[in-house]
């Protein structure tokens, strides 16, 4: 085994059988952290984008952010009921993808899909970048290199999940439960000292914010109901990762749907009380919290502008530190879990896009690539294709989640309405031919909560796109339009192959003629093998072809080819400009133009080496002269290999490693 594939087997475990594709399923307890870890890990940053929005008409729009906290909360369960009713009708882990494509259309399906994309891409920027600033708020020499800390996140989770989900999963589900211990621990016993009288004060308690400019004194109604909207928009991020269930629906225990719906409303349930638990503390604490970027809003009580270099923590950081204040091993776990659920976080978009993208490219809108499972069973060009556009789009917004924020929820709140009406259309379509009463009930009572769910989602989608559209959600329009032209450029190419492959009777007619010819440099071993190959397949015509770039050289050859007395011609191909590939296609095509229902066959003799290094050394010109005579019509290409002694070892390495591999016998198969 060579030092590449032992570096595998190191980093992503040994291989599995595909008969062994059953024992990566997942139980509930690993579903749960492995597909909600987004949607839980929301509230670290939540909370926050709703309290900065709410700062910009300063301290006093605070006495708002527990009701946006129970809209959004309300989405929350709404979408949830009408996700449940989604796994049920459609198991088969298309989602949203597949409720629209088969209820909407295909431009519908495939503007879904455009749209979950770019979502699970801005879902690892978006919580490793925010993990990559926890991490330098603790270590003060990380600062300045987030973007770099927030790469190798990426990196190592990719790895993680190369190795498989069931595996993966088992490695996220106790950090995962500990962030809900975390969480959940500190908002109960937030709540027992808030009604015994002693919840304290924030450390930024005794801060003021000044409100930006426009936004002094009293607000009217526009004023304010467009400041509640931004808010809420920004606090429906908690919804993200929301859709992952219904697309990992495949990746199961059974009964598949039964434990899919299951593990959604434990999320809602958890999710929510968590949400709700952070922004009631952060009021009743009397946080003081803006936008990073702009810090000159807080003052001092006595008006001054706080000091340079002032540390703003983050929301739940504040309130671990005052709740924990006579305990710091409880204010580090809350920080310590917290940061990493922002970095495992990812790991629902590490699971829902390659399912995503295997889907799209088993009905032609992705490459086929996307759809093969690797070593692991996971499918690993996916998870690949995920961290690269992941990792672009961090260096690109520097790792600054404030940036990357806005950007958020207009891809996955596309998909939440289509998803939707798809819904709707799917139980009108079979409540025309169901005459089972209590079906039929069951069915009316579905339509109905996806009703009510196409109206809310409908609605934060539009106060979405107002209030982001300009702060950077175009970006993300614009991207989900170009994975949309390109999912149709891939289709409309699948479909113009299958056409132009599609057999007919005219495929059966044989070749009149068959003029083989073998490409000689030297006569050696390589160079008599494919001679002899060539004869072997009894061609109407048979020669050798040699380009002459040097007098001497050539004559060498001739003489050579004399001495042998081999029984074909030798051909020269005088080349005065010491080309070697033109004269070769010329002299095939002119052929193939003397006889146009013939074929041309070149057999062209290869080194095979088994070091990398000697790739660089051999076979170059050969690999030119195969991408053009590929491209050469009638003209047939045989590789004839000659294995050297570097060859022969690699040989007897992989035919040992394949043997050898879990479930085969040495001399199984063998004939």
């Amino acid at each position: 085994m060579g030092v590449g594939d032992v570096s595998k087997r190191i980093l992503i475990g040994r291989k599995l059988r595909s008969s062994q594709l059953g024992e990566t399923l997942l139980p509930k307890r690993i579903a749960l952290p492995v597909f909600a870890s987004d949607a839980l890990s929301s509230v670290a940053y939540a909370p926050d984008e709703v309290f900065i929005m709410l700062a910009v008409a300063g301290a006093s729009a605070y006495v708002w952010s527990w009701k946006i906290g129970l809209a959004v909360a309300l989405v929350m369960l709404t979408v949830v009921a009408s996700y449940r009713q989604t796994v049920h009708a459609y198991p088969s882990g298309g989602g949203d993808y597949e409720v629209a494509t088969v209820n909407l259309g295909r431009r519908a399906g495939v503007t879904v899909a455009s749209a979950l994309l770019v979502d699970y891409v801005l879902t690892v920027a978006v919580s490793i970048s925010n993990a990559a600033q926890y991490a330098a708020s603790a270590i003060p020499s990380l600062i300045g290199h987030e973007v770099l800390v927030a790469s190798i996140a990426v990196v190592l989770l990719t790895a993680m999940n190369l190795r498989g989900v069931r595996e993966s999963g088992t490695f996220f589900a106790i950090p995962t439960y500990l962030f809900m211990v975390a969480i959940l621990g500190m908002g109960l016993y937030g709540l027992v000292l808030l009604l015994s009288g002693n919840l304290p004060q924030a450390e930024s308690a005794h801060l003021e914010i000044r409100p930006e400019e426009g936004w002094e004194g009293t607000l009217n109604q526009v004023a304010l109901v467009f400041l509640l909207a931004r808010a809420f928009s920004s606090g429906c991020a908690a919804l993200t990762g929301v859709e992952a269930i219904s697309n990992g629906v495949p990746a199961f225990q059974r009964p598949k749907s039964k434990n899919a719906a299951t593990t959604l409303l434990l999320l809602a349930l958890i999710a929510v009380s968590m949400m709700m638990s952070i922004i009631v503390l952060a009021k009743q604490m009397s946080i003081r919290y803006v936008d990073p970027h702009k810090l000159d809003q807080l003052r001092t009580a006595a008006g001054d502008a706080v000091p340079d270099g002032y540390e703003q923590h983050p929301v739940i950081s504040q309130i671990a530190a005052g709740v924990f204040n006579d305990f710091p091993p409880g204010f580090y776990f809350v920080i310590t879990v917290t940061g990493i659920i922002l970095v495992l976080a990812a790991n629902t978009a590490f699971n829902g896009f390659p399912v995503l993208g295997s889907i799209l490219a088993k009905d032609g809108f992705a490459p086929r690539a996307l759809g093969a499972r690797g070593d692991r069973l996971a499918y690993s060009n996916g998870i690949v294709f995920l961290a690269v556009l992941a990792i672009a789009l961090i260096v690109i917004f520097e790792a600054q989640t404030t940036k990357l924020i806005q950007l958020y929820i207009v891809g996955v709140f596309v998909s939440f309405n289509l998803s939707q009406l798809g819904m709707i259309r799917h139980w009108t379509r079979h409540l025309a031919t169901e005459r089972d009463p209590a079906e039929r009930r069951r069915m009316q009572r579905s339509r109905a909560i996806n009703t009510f769910g196409l109206g809310m989602t409908s609605v934060v989608l539009v106060i979405v796109l107002i209030t982001k559209f300009l702060a950077g959600a175009w970006i993300t329009i614009l991207a989900m339009g170009f994975f949309f032209v390109v999912m149709l450029g891939i289709r409309r190419h699948y479909d113009n192959v299958a056409r132009e492959l599609a057999a007919d009777e005219s495929d059966k007619v044989m070749p009149t003629r068959v003029h083989a010819i073998v490409l000689v440099s030297k006569l050696h071993k390589p160079t008599l093998r494919a001679l002899a190959f060539a004869q072997a397949s009894r061609p109407n015509a048979l020669e050798a072809v040699t380009v002459s770039t040097t007098d001497s050289d050539t004559a060498e050859l001739l003489k050579q080819w004399d001495e042998r007395n081999l029984p074909m011609p030798l051909k020269v191909l005088h080349s005065p400009y010491r080309e070697l590939i033109r004269p070769v296609v010329e002299y095939a095509s002119a052929i193939r133009d003397a006889n146009p229902r013939g074929v041309v066959a070149v057999y062209i003799p290869e080194y095979v080496v088994g070091r990398w290094w000697e790739q660089f050394l051999h076979n170059q010109t050969a690999l030119r002269l195969k991408g053009r005579l590929l491209f050469t019509p009638g003209v047939m290409v045989i590789s004839v290999p000659y294995q050297l002694a570097s060859g022969k070892e690699r040989a007897e390495e992989m035919r040992e490693e394949y043997w050898l591999a879990p479930g085969l016998r040495r001399g199984s198969g063998r004939r």
